[in-house]
């Protein structure tokens, strides 16, 4: 199996060469990162799942008011504080994930897609950052209140404990990576899959297709709730645009330049 040497000198990518590495080499490397990965999550877990009753409890009455949460199993409380625990050790723990990941992978990696990942991990942490914040103050009490309106309709609620806190993960989750947008518009582009052009040509379409995608997601057909949705990403998409097209005329002087 074939893995690259990174070049001594960073700048001098004619340094970057290959070299022969035997198959229980790269087991061997994958089971040293595998290992560290699992002990941070696990580290970061354990101190984690004393204070998720707190944190469970102050998002309980941050989205969900007055309404009494249940446990239909003796164990569902102590699982779903496991649960958080894990996600919450991912979470904090996903610089070094990201990096151990890296480390494994960066051999084969051409030194300039190297910067280009470099450059983005700044810019990918603050979007989910943003993606989160922005589902905590908008989407998610918006999207609770009107479930609850229209399960008060018909029933009374009596929400699990397990149930509704793995649905605030999932848009949590969902909303970090829809932020992430940005990021995967720029590399395609960089990679030459998309362009700038390409992407201002097909904006209706991208217009149609996420307000269909936030008339998918809201829960109560309500306008006000699918423009929620659907304006940030098609925002994103707009900012993807902007950011592309300076860069764009970037790489095209740095093809001149490399071929002059």
């Amino acid at each position: 199996m074939l893995a690259q040497r990174p070049p001594r000198n960073a700048d001098d990518e004619t340094a970057w060469d290959q070299k022969e590495m035997p198959f229980t080499e790269h087991l061997r490397e994958l089971r040293n990162r595998l290992l560290i990965a699992i002990a941070t999550v696990g580290v970061i877990a354990v101190l984690l799942f004393w204070p998720s009753q707190f944190v469970i409890r102050w998002m309980m009455r941050e989205y969900f008011g007055g309404i009494q949460l249940h446990a239909f199993g003796p164990a569902d409380v102590i699982f779903t504080e496991f649960k958080f625990s894990v996600v919450g050790g991912i979470v904090i723990g996903l610089p070094i994930l990201l990096q151990q990941l890296w480390l494994f992978v960066v051999p084969a990696i051409h030194p300039r897609t190297r910067r280009m990942v470099y450059a983005f991990i700044l810019p990918s942490f603050l979007l989910a950052a943003a993606g989160i914040a922005f589902a905590h103050f908008v989407v998610i009490p918006r999207v609770i209140a009107a479930l609850i309106r229209i399960t008060d309709a018909v029933a009374t609620p009596t929400f699990g404990v397990a149930s509704t806190l793995n649905f605030v993960i999932v848009l949590f989750a969902l909303f970090a990576i829809v932020f992430q947008t940005p990021i995967v518009l720029v590399g395609l582009a960089r990679l030459g899959i998309v362009s700038s052009s390409a992407l201002m040509r097909y904006r209706r379409h991208a217009l149609f297709g996420f307000f269909v995608a936030g008339g998918i997601a809201a829960p109560d057909g309500n306008p006000l709730t699918m423009a929620l949705l659907a304006v940030p990403m098609y925002a994103l998409y707009e900012l993807s645009i902007w950011v592309i097209l300076p860069l764009e005329r970037r790489w095209s002087f740095d093809r001149l330049s490399t071929t002059s």
